[in-house]
């Protein structure tokens, strides 16, 4: 796992220094901390006036050929250069044949392979790669950059198009440090953030600064930039004949096991996060049946009992007979926001964040890889909210006026300030009923409706949301599959939207704030082909979520955690917002620095503060995204960003 940036220009007086590139790889030490690379092309003085500079620089985490495969990289005469980051996890089999075909080998890893592959291939060599990557090549020969991402959006990658260059790099922070590069608020992308709590891709919260999709290839040459898609899900070519979990066990077995194989390549100690939930707990046993050695596993609780899965973790461990490690930790807001802040670039609202990063900081200190279940609930219907979309589907054969009507009378009902109650998630659930199937899904994910949103903001922005609805990129998922059903497009929607921006965003950046690679079987491109080609009651019934999923493993899985109702990975913010944080709000919020920025209403700010910490309401994810889009904004537009993670933020 490392990190990487660049630039290509055109414009002699848009060129990168040295010293500019040595600011860009150093702002992503935490990725690499290990060595630090830079190319230039041409040699200094060497540029005629009709070819383009370039410079690639990379900050390595070594994981395998820990002694070789220095960055960047080239073939045997150095005309293609690379800068990568991931993990390609069948290099051994792609190598194998790569030296059939006659190329030759300096290194023993998997970036080299990528080389030949491209030398092989051309830009299809991208069809080739199994595993998680974010990567630039430069092609001396044909004047041609290429940047690419993994299939799923595992590894983030940002750029930024100018007249005359082009800039890019792992995170967003690595081109800020480019002098000249502008610092402008993208009003559109507050408004996806107060929405969805994450900035959809391509979409980034600077002007000008955009995120290359998952499944994407950008390509400059002679001037000309174009982003095309190289692989889609295959939701749209479903096996409706089987129907049966039966249908599918062995060929799910097969390939998840063949998943967590490969992601056992390592020349560093590897483990596993093991919450006890479904997802994690077969990934575990999957990878401790192909083991001599028990698995070390990791999870972190917290002394409040709700947001504690510990007992789980114990559990899944003694029957999986792994070597388990654990820690209690009292989560310090005040003392983690500056560096969550920080390393998550663009406001990032989701508050399970701050375990991830507690987590990832733990088990940094035992192993440099460790494997997660993400994806499982995406691709096998494991969250609540889809077989509430479900139940509710039935009631989209009752006239709309009738819905309307229960609707209006359930929304007079006092709802509960504890935010995972069930009459709080009952009563969300029945003001929905009068909404198309789409905004009903929307309504229940985003932190704003659009009804709140219009009422928090300043009739400036009223405006920008009246012209292009925050929620657009949704909206676009869902069309994608139509011919689905609707629970099946819900979950494709979630796998090209929530899963990329928001779930693999925080598991990246977490992991990477502490130097760890994680790697996630479920999104083998192979496996999320398998699952999106399911039948729907293959994988949830009205009663049971991931079906196929469990039956298919239940031999790795103990007993009372295979029905199991799914707690989640988050912390006490309403309660925090009630008392230790409850200063920090009055200080931040309801301060003239954040009520005169233009953008929130600034009654309506004090309305959200005054009714959840009266305990009237709860608001707490609402005020936790407003309060990380206003420190996001102190310390990236009031000041310089700095080069390493503050302390505080002014």
């Amino acid at each position: 796992m490392c990190g990487i940036a660049g630039a290509i220009w055109w414009d002699a007086a848009k060129s990168v220094s040295p010293e500019i590139l040595q600011r860009m790889t150093t702002s992503l030490q935490h990725r690499g901390p290990d060595a630090d690379g830079h190319y230039f092309w041409p040699n200094a003085g060497d540029r005629a006036a009709s070819s383009p500079g370039v410079a690639l620089g990379h900050r390595r985490l070594s994981i395998i050929d820990v002694a070789g495969s220095a960055q960047p990289l080239g073939n045997e005469d150095d005309s293609i250069q690379i800068v990568f980051n991931g993990e390609i996890y069948n290099y051994r089999e792609l190598r194998a044949q790569l030296l059939a075909a006659g190329h030759t080998f300096r290194t023993d890893g998997d970036t080299e392979v990528i080389v030949h592959l491209y030398e092989q291939h051309g830009l299809d060599f991208v069809q080739h790669l199994r595993g998680m990557f974010a990567l630039a090549i430069w092609d001396s020969r044909e004047r041609r950059l290429v940047l690419v991402r993994d299939r799923l959006g595992k590894k983030p990658l940002y750029f930024r198009k100018e007249d005359g260059r082009l800039l890019f790099g792992s995170e967003l922070k690595a081109l800020l440090q480019v002098p000249d590069v502008p610092r402008q608020l993208n009003h559109q992308a507050v408004l996806q953030f107060l929405t969805l709590q994450y900035v959809p891709h391509p979409d980034c919260i600077l002007e000008g600064f955009s995120k290359l999709p998952p499944a994407s290839m950008g390509i400059l040459q002679n001037g000309d930039w174009n982003v095309r898609s190289y692989w889609s899900p295959p939701f749209d070519q479903p096996e409706l004949s089987r129907r049966r979990v039966e249908d599918w066990s062995d060929e799910l077995r097969e390939s998840l096991t063949e998943a967590v194989r490969l992601r056992l390549r390592s020349d560093v100690p590897l483990g596993a996060f093991l919450s006890g939930g479904i997802d994690s707990t077969v990934i575990c046993g999957v990878m401790q049946s192909q083991l001599d050695r028990p698995v070390e596993t990791f999870s972190i609780g917290f002394p409040v009992a709700a947001f504690d899965e510990r007992a789980y973790a114990r559990e899944a461990s003694a029957f999986l007979g792994t070597n388990h490690h654990e820690a209690v930790v009292t989560p310090d807001a005040l003392g983690i926001l500056p560096k969550l802040i920080w390393h998550y670039d663009e406001p990032f609202g989701d508050s399970s964040a701050i375990p991830t990063m507690y987590l990832a900081q733990m088990t940094r200190e035992h192993v440099t890889v460790a494997l997660t279940g993400d994806a499982g609930d995406e691709l096998f219907c494991g969250y609540d909210r889809y077989r509430a979309a479900r139940v509710t589907g039935f009631s989209d054969y009752v006239p709309r006026s009738l819905r309307r009507l229960m609707s209006s009378v359930v929304a007079r009902i006092p709802a509960s300030t504890e935010h995972r109650s069930f009459r709080r998630r009952l009563k969300r659930l029945m003001e929905s009923l009068a909404q198309d199937p789409e905004r009903r899904y929307l309504n229940w994910i985003t932190i704003f409706n659009a009804s709140r949103l219009e009422w928090l903001l300043t009739p400036e922005l009223q405006k920008l949301a009246a012209l292009r609805d925050p929620a657009e990129c949704i909206f676009e998922a869902y069309r994608k599959f139509p011919s689905r059903d609707f629970i099946t497009r819900t979950t494709a929607t979630d796998v090209q939207t929530y899963l990329p921006c928001d779930i693999l965003t925080k598991v990246d950046i977490a992991s990477m704030a502490a130097s760890l690679e994680c790697r996630c079987p479920f999104l083998d491109h192979k496996v999320v082909e398998l699952a999106a080609r399911m039948p729907i009651e293959v994988k949830q019934t009205l009663r049971q979520s991931k079906k196929v999923l469990v039956e298919t493993f239940r031999d790795k899985i103990p007993a009372s955690i295979q029905n199991r109702s799914k707690m989640g990975f988050g912390v006490p913010i309403d309660h925090w917002f009630r008392n230790e944080l409850k200063p920090l709000l009055f200080e931040v919020l309801l301060s003239d620095r954040c009520l005169n920025r233009g953008l929130l209403n600034p009654s309506s700010v004090r309305m959200l503060v005054d009714e959840h910490t009266s305990g009237r309401m709860n608001h707490a994810y609402r005020l936790w995204n407003l309060l990380c889009l206003e420190l996001w904004q102190r310390l990236n537009l009031d000041g310089t960003p700095p080069i390493c993670a503050p302390t505080v933020i002014a």
